[in-house]
């Protein structure tokens, strides 16, 4: 592992790059109704390669403290989906769909690793500036919900998830930025390291990515 993130800090531009064109074949792709439904299908691998390569360039991966806290993300915000789909009263009704692959108790397990993704690239953007920890939190936790009001609108034509009659309540976009407040806080007081060359250019190129297919689509 070691030997492989030090052969890729090396290719960090390449690797950045072929990120970037990824995610471009893959607006051109969902363009054409021949190749529409196989680049759907290819959103998890993407989101998943995408976590594999942030991780080959963090450089604590071996800290036990970095698993534990990556691994309590992942598991409390697996739960809090599977919460939320099973009380239509105090959430709204949502349903997953297929569009993050595999799931358990209707919960796909993709957004327990879309979680740490999230919250590990946020952070290691306001890692790149000098404010104090409480205002990182508070601005790293502001770019996920940013991210997720983008995501929201084309959730549903990934088949990501479906929230009845297409209403996204106001609940939802609360939760989200609690949970990531929450998360932002537990990276800060774990003090997992965030500086990574790759992280950024991640969130920023999905965060593009949901943007384009929004505005082509919708």
């Amino acid at each position: 592992m070691e030997i492989m993130r030090r052969y890729l800090e090396r290719q960090r531009w390449k690797t950045i790059l072929f990120f970037v064109l990824i995610y471009a074949v893959g607006v051109a792709g969902l363009q054409l109704p021949q190749t529409e439904k196989f680049f759907i299908l290819l959103i998890p691998i993407a989101l998943l390669i995408s976590f594999i390569a942030i991780l080959l360039f963090h450089k604590s991966l071996n800290s036990a403290n970095t698993r534990f806290v990556f691994f309590l993300i992942f598991l409390l915000s697996f739960l809090v989906e599977v919460t939320r789909i099973s009380s239509t009263e105090i959430f709204g009704n949502l349903s997953f769909g297929e569009g993050l692959g595999f799931k358990l108790f209707a919960t796909p397990a993709m957004i327990g690793i879309y979680w740490v993704m999230l919250v590990y690239c946020s952070a290691s953007i306001m890692e790149r500036f000098k404010l104090p920890n409480s205002l990182k939190i508070l601005s790293s936790s502001l770019l996920i919900l940013l991210y997720d009001l983008v995501l929201e609108q084309i959730a549903p034509f990934f088949d990501m998830w479906h929230w009845k009659h297409d209403s996204v309540p106001l609940l939802n976009y609360l939760v989200w930025f609690i949970l990531a407040v929450c998360f932002h806080t537990l990276v800060k007081w774990k003090k997992v390291k965030t500086e990574n060359p790759l992280a950024p250019a991640i969130f920023i190129c999905q965060f593009l990515f949901f943007l384009g297919i929004l505005l082509l689509f919708k």
